[in-house]
């Protein structure tokens, strides 16, 4: 149910972003592509960092996230940071594609990490998707869905 809500979500993210009056200029498109993709490698250093007030500054106060823990929320994700329970040791960023639909953007993307979570191993690869919308200007991450890959055999 969850992920069908998910998806119906980035549907209508999708859709709303197209019929946005005024469409953005290519530069203008490039210039947020650019920034978002900063922003995704911001939150990765501030995920190895835990730094939690950079953190905060990325997540909407009404983000939310899914993937191999579960739903969180913002909050429940930076007091995982700060106190220790989430771990990063390592973390590489594989490639990037950000889409933009006006004031809404989506990042999809992979990484590799070495992580743990309350002591359990949470190391692999994952592929993910972000989804921001801009408000005051700025690109703020409302969504975010999270994959752990099957390890190669």
């Amino acid at each position: 149910m969850k992920r069908f809500a998910f998806i119906t979500l980035l549907a209508i993210v999708a859709i709303a972003g197209t019929s946005v009056p005024g469409a953005a200029t290519a530069k203008d498109t490039a210039r947020d592509e650019k920034e978002l993709l900063q922003i995704e490698r911001d939150w990765m250093q501030a995920s190895a960092k835990k730094d939690a007030a950079a953190l905060g500054k990325i997540l909407a106060d009404d983000w939310v996230g899914q993937g191999p823990l579960g739903t969180m929320k913002k909050a429940e994700v930076l007091a995982d940071l700060k106190s220790g329970d989430f771990k990063v040791e390592a973390i590489t960023l594989g490639d990037m594609t950000p889409r933009v639909f006006g004031d809404t953007a989506i990042v999809m993307g992979s990484n590799e990490e070495k992580s743990a979570y309350k002591g359990k191993d949470t190391s692999g690869r994952y592929t993910w998707i972000d989804v921001f919308v801009k408000r005051n200007g700025r690109w703020q991450a409302v969504a975010s869905q999270s994959t752990l890959m099957p390890a190669a055999k």
